[in-house]
């Protein structure tokens, strides 16, 4: 930001502070990120409000060290994007709109009218709505709300007078597309108080008779789901609501290619629409901006009624950094970042088609700037759900299986696509028909993110390179099924979410199999087991959890990029977990058994103890009379002790190794004290 020219020293003062600031917060984070291990600063604690005040660095500083100071945690959830100086602009907007605030009243209002309405006017002709109007919003679903309002006011002439009472007699109805976000048909019925319903063409010539009782508002319907780009076919639906007098709005990702030279005509068709909401803030790479709903409605009075349109100040200040991103981009640099985000799109989707086992859905979708994949194989007696193909012969639970496994194999490439290609911006995603598919929607992420064409085409090798592993690991699951289940003393547990070639479980002799809770020596068993198992020399991995339906732990087993012998490798595991089974229960009968002889030589000796203490009497158990009794008198004591036998499990007397030791090393045994005392030198000590 050159802010050399500017005459206002405020202005001037604010771009330099704010490229500044950016360039202090984005240094940070590459010093952060060459900086691998980094360590939390103690300016992160919360602490009391210091009462001199900070300077702006110190402020930024600490603003930064929150910003990244948990990234060595999780470094993808807390990567920035790519703001660029676009970002910058919209950035700007929002310290310029406090500054224009402090304006006086008649220069304020001149300005947030003409920033309104040059926001207006080139949102329209950009996206082919002429003569519109537009509602900028925080929410994205907002727009869709007054929307809902102003219909309320239009169809119900009373109802600024008699509110909902009015509602009774005509009770107003809103449809959504099916594809619609979940959540929306909840949402407006919290914001705007009605019923709402999926829509189907069907519908409206069963509520032809039912007219008089029901006022139809706006009708939702997509141009580019949010989930696989599917647009409805918004012309016939036009035509449908023209007839039956309803309100239609659209939105969708794939209203961003309205700004294109060549649009489809399904797309083409939402210009007629009667509202639309916009995102342009994805699409551009915009931080911050907000999203903005064109309509068309000729009362003024009722679009201030309904929320689209205010007179204060501030709600008009909230176009001024689309305002200021829109004339830093140009004409030219929108269409390009719309037209670079569709040309990433198709030659993915080009791209794939020549793949084995990847599908494409919504291929008839040429011109849809979101592409959905995921991975399939067609195997012998497999689920033909995979192929679009009914499947009568097969059984509900294979069908089901086989799903759930190519479930968790697309979670697992989506998953590895993401960390392999960041700048990919892949989503992985369940769709209640297709199950798992990894999504790639540049227009919402390639601005932000900085997507170029090689990452395309380095995303189309990852994928490459990851389908033998897929399509290995696919055709040994059954397999490994079937031998855990022909194997004694193995049960297979089946893991939906398990992306490897299965999940295996030893059963003890003392396992419960009625119980759910943990099992402590089945867990003793299993952590032995897969010790040995990663000591193998197999690319395989295994690893130890809880069972998917239990807190019982079981070993899974990995993914296979290479044919293996599945029988070997069940056998193995069968054979290692019992072996370990046995020397741990040889372990704890031993350890009992010494626990036993040990007590029970506790109680002899201290049987033979007592004997000894009756045998020598009371008096020479008094210390000074005892010594003199035993100087005049001693008594011949012989050492008895005890020894166990661990081969036969029992206690022995320790008198015949005394006896066998003193005969064997010819040692004589310590002499027996006398009245004589004999005086000995000790090494070291004169006497």
């Amino acid at each position: 930001l050159d802010c050399s020219g500017i005459a206002d020293p405020t202005l001037a003062e604010m771009g330099k502070n704010l490229k500044e600031a950016m360039k202090m917060l984005e240094d940070g984070q590459r010093r952060i990120e060459e900086e691998k291990e980094k360590k939390l600063l103690s300016e992160d604690i919360p602490g009391p409000l210091q009462g001199s005040g900070q300077d702006m660095v110190s402020i930024l500083q600490l603003v930064q060290n929150l910003m990244h100071g948990e990234e060595d945690e999780e470094p993808q959830s807390t990567r920035i994007q790519n703001i660029g100086e676009q970002g910058h602009m919209a950035l700007l907007g929002h310290s310029l709109g406090a500054y224009i605030s402090t304006l006086d009243k008649e220069r304020l209002r001149k300005l947030t009218t003409r920033i309104l309405s040059d926001t207006t006017l080139w949102l329209c002709r950009i996206f082919r709505y002429e003569n519109g109007c537009a509602y900028f919003h925080e929410e994205e679903r907002e727009g869709l709300a007054k929307i809902c309002r102003l219909a309320i006011h239009s169809r119900y002439e009373d109802f600024v007078v008699d509110g909902f009472n009015v509602l009774y007699n005509k009770k107003p109805v809103i449809y959504l597309s099916a594809a619609a976000r979940p959540g929306l048909g909840q949402y407006l019925c919290n914001q705007v108080i009605f019923s709402f319903s999926i829509f189907l063409p069907q519908l409206l010539k069963y509520y032809r008779k039912y007219l008089f009782l029901l006022i139809f508002l706006p009708a939702c319907f997509m141009v580019g789901t949010a989930a696989v780009g599917h647009t409805d076919k918004i012309g016939r639906l036009k035509e449908l609501c023209e007839q039956y007098g309803i309100w239609l709005h659209v939105e969708g990702v794939n209203l961003a290619t309205l700004a294109l030279g060549y649009v489809s005509s399904s797309v083409l068709a939402a210009t007629k629409c009667d509202s639309m909401t916009l995102t342009p803030g994805p699409w551009l790479g915009l931080p911050a901006v907000p999203t903005v709903t064109l309509y068309k409605h000729d009362d003024p009075a009722l679009t201030l009624v309904a929320g689209l349109t205010s007179n204060k100040p501030a709600d008009k200040l909230r176009a001024l950094p689309l305002w200021l991103s829109l004339q830093y981009l140009g004409l030219d640099g929108i269409v390009e970042k719309i037209k670079h985000a569709c040309q990433l799109s198709q030659r993915l989707q080009e791209s794939l088609k020549k793949v084995n086992h990847i599908k494409i859905l919504v291929e008839d979708e040429l011109s849809s700037p979101v592409v959905v994949f995921r991975f399939f194989q067609e195997l012998p007696n497999s689920d033909p759900v995979l192929k679009g193909v009914p499947a009568p012969h097969m059984a509900p639970s294979t069908l089901g299986r086989e799903r759930h496994s190519c479930d968790a194999l697309n979670r697992w490439l989506g998953e590895q696509l993401k960390q392999l290609v960041p700048a990919g911006g892949l989503t992985v995603m369940d769709l209640e028909v297709e199950g798992m598919c990894v999504r790639f929607s540049p227009l919402m992420t390639a601005a932000a993110l900085g997507t170029q064409g090689e990452d395309v085409d380095q995303l189309v090798a990852c994928i490459q390179s990851k389908l033998p592993v897929l399509t290995c690991t696919l055709q040994l699951r059954e397999e490994f099924k079937q031998e855990v289940e022909g194997t004694a003393g193995l049960l297979y547990v089946d893991d939906p979410n398990w992306p490897g070639i299965g999940v295996v479980r030893y059963e003890h002799a003392n396992d419960d199999k009625s119980s759910l809770k943990s099992d402590p020596e089945g867990e003793k068993i299993h952590a032995g087991l897969l010790k040995k198992l990663n000591e193998l020399e197999s690319d395989l991995t295994f690893k130890m959890g809880p069972e998917y339906k239990s807190m019982k732990s079981c070993i899974y087993v990995g993914m296979a990029s290479d044919d293996i012998d599945v029988s070997e490798l069940v056998e193995t595991i069968a054979v290692t977990a019992r072996e370990i089974e046995e020397n741990s229960r040889l372990l704890e009968n031993m350890t009992e058994v010494v626990r036993k002889g040990i007590q029970e030589a506790q109680d002899q000796l201290q049987k033979a103890n007592e004997e000894r203490l009756l045998e020598e009497g009371v008096l020479r158990q008094i210390p000074v009379v005892g010594s003199v009794l035993n100087w005049f008198s001693p008594v011949q004591a012989s050492q008895k002790g005890r020894t166990f036998n661990l081969t036969a499990g029992s206690l022995e007397s320790t008198e015949h190794t005394y006896v066998y030791k003193v005969q064997g090393t010819g040692v004589t045994p310590p002499p027996t004290p006398s009245g004589s005392r004999t005086k000995q030198r000790l090494p070291g000590l004169l006497v």
